[in-house]
């Protein structure tokens, strides 16, 4: 019987496209790289015409089959994963005497047919397929999987370590790591190595991911990628450093933010994908409820004075300061931030990155820019007591101030101003308002559904019998929009204090923190977890996830 794969294998030879030789060395490479047998002869420089398929199908006679992806049984897809199928341009058709018949457009693939059976690990019998059929089968049945997102250990299979040799699919793996972080929209992406693995996480809404990751074999090539594109020494690995990538991704420029830190087991990298895109919001897009953002609207637009945002890193406050100053931002205006780092590039602010090693610190900045004649300065964190005087100074002769405090509610940030040395007169005479501030995760629109409140929410909500009976609170089951997470995106939870003639006084009589928190809850002041259970209520968020990020306060 004469096979398909032995007429296509003789017509190459005998047209000349291809030899014996070259056919062996590519099956070997095909076999060890298990890459697509046309971008094999490709890469060896034996094939350049891409209409060559086409070619060998008329001349062969052998005629392509009509395919409709309906007729396809969905339970052998799972027989053929979604990357081998993508990658070696293969389809699989139906099951016939133990064997997995396989659709593809392309005749090539019949001479390295025998390598597919060992890449796919089942017998396989190959039919050649319109080419249009194809095309529209493979979209519609991997297509819409595959962009759900890409298996990085599948991704990295048949590269070797790259140590000097081609490093071209190590950049491509990289470039993947970084791709598939935007897509499934994370903040951060963690590149971790560990005693007996190689770890890759990816920060989403807050909450750290694993991600099927490339193996520990690879760990220097794609450190040393991540360190050449962000600037780095890649020599030193002794030493933390940190460094910025720009790349643009989808039309869209990307900035990141890189750290390396020297570990026992090598180097582990993070890096802050910065996105302007999606951090340019107004103020209502923030999360404040109505009459918060009025409260926030009118301290913001004051003339002079100090507007401190608290909260853990990770907690928002660079955003919330980011949208206020553009908020303010008019031409009348000059404003000035000092920041470490600049995280975002902000239109008409002139903006400063600390660097400690040339002795540009916060407070030898911040000097400077008051012969700059700003009418606004945002200082990225007071973090020492030469700082907290400068500002403190500036807000007393005529600027306003905004800056940031690591700090667990909004009363606490008076306290830790006293406590590094600053006098409680000074505080009360600049200190206009403080904002404590967390990040909720937002329940996901698809799949969210109304449920009736636990005995345990009811509890924590503190719920009359009247509310009760009307309330149905919200929780998402999960779906393919937010990756089975039931959450997408995030919201704050806010407590704004606001200083009060009332307060001032209590302030300079050395009344503790309890007694100033109570006074502002008296003039109308939301505490964070009161603010978290209003949205729990409004349907934005969870009881459990309310309860995740205050249960520090």
């Amino acid at each position: 019987m004469i096979r398909k794969q032995d007429i296509i294998k003789e017509l190459v030879i005998n047209i000349g496209l291809l030899d014996e030789e070259k056919i062996k060395k590519a099956l070997l490479e095909q076999a060890e790289t298990k890459a697509y047998f046309a971008g094999v002869l490709a890469k060896l420089g034996y094939v350049s015409n891409q209409n060559v398929g086409k070619t060998i199908a008329a001349q062969t006679g052998i005629l392509p089959v009509p395919l409709d992806p309906k007729n396809i049984e969905k339970k052998l897809l799972n027989l053929l994963p979604s990357n081998i199928a993508l990658a070696h341009r293969v389809l699989p058709l139906k099951q016939k005497s133990g064997a997995l018949v396989i659709g593809t457009d392309d005749p090539l693939n019949f001479i390295a047919e025998k390598n597919l059976e060992g890449i796919i690990g089942l017998p396989v019998e190959l039919e050649l397929v319109k080419s249009k059929d194809f095309e529209t089968a493979l979209n519609e049945l991997y297509s819409a999987k595959e962009k759900s997102g890409v298996d990085l250990e599948k991704a990295s299979e048949g590269i070797k370590d790259t140590k000097g040799g081609d490093d071209a699919p190590i950049v491509k793996l990289v470039n993947v790591i970084i791709g598939e972080a935007v897509k499934k929209r994370a903040s951060d992406i963690h590149v971790e190595p560990l005693e007996n693995k190689f770890r890759v996480r990816y920060r989403i809404d807050g909450v750290l991911h694993n991600v099927p990751a490339p193996p520990k074999r690879l760990q220097g090539s794609i450190l040393s990628r991540i360190k050449i594109m962000a600037g780095m020494d890649i020599a030193e690995k002794r030493l933390p450093q940190d460094g910025r990538i720009k790349i643009a991704l989808d039309k869209k420029e990307l900035d990141l933010r890189v750290s390396s830190l020297p570990g026992i087991h090598g180097e582990s990298i993070v890096m802050r994908i910065l996105d302007k895109s999606s951090f340019l919001v107004g103020l209502e897009d923030l999360g404040f409820l109505p009459e918060e953002r009025k409260e926030f609207e009118k301290l913001i637009s004051m003339p002079n004075g100090m507007i401190l945002v608290t909260g853990p890193t990770g907690s928002g406050k660079t955003t919330t300061l980011y949208t206020t100053l553009s908020h303010i931002n008019q031409k009348e205006r000059k404003i000035i931030t000092i920041e470490d780092p600049v995280e975002y590039q902000l239109d008409g602010i002139n903006q400063v990155q600390v660097k400690p090693q040339i002795g540009l610190t916060f407070a030898g900045g911040l000097r400077s820019m008051l012969r700059q004649a700003p009418d606004i300065i945002m200082v990225g964190e007071i973090r020492d007591l030469e700082t907290a005087q400068i500002a403190i100074q500036s807000a007393l002769t005529g600027h306003l101030i905004f800056s940031t405090l690591h700090t667990n509610d909004a009363v606490s940030a008076i306290a830790r101003l006293v406590d590094m040395g600053i006098k409680n007169y000074l505080v009360v005479s600049t200190v206009q308002g403080i904002l404590a501030q967390r990040l909720v995760r937002t329940l996901c629109s698809s799949c969210r559904e109304a449920y009736k409140p636990t005995e345990g929410e009811i509890r924590i909500l503190s719920l009359t019998p009247e509310e009760e009976s009307g309330l149905e609170l919200y929780r998402s089951k999960g779906c393919p929009s937010c990756g089975d997470t039931g959450f997408k995106g995030r919201v704050g939870i806010y407590e704004l204090f606001i200083m009060t003639d009332e307060i001032r006084e209590m302030i300079l009589d050395n009344a503790s923190n309890s007694e100033v928190l109570k006074k502002a809850r008296q003039a109308g002041m939301k505490t964070l977890k009161e603010d978290g259970i209003e949205k729990v209520k409004r349907g934005y968020t969870t009881v459990q996830e309310v309860m995740r990020v205050t249960q520090d306060v």
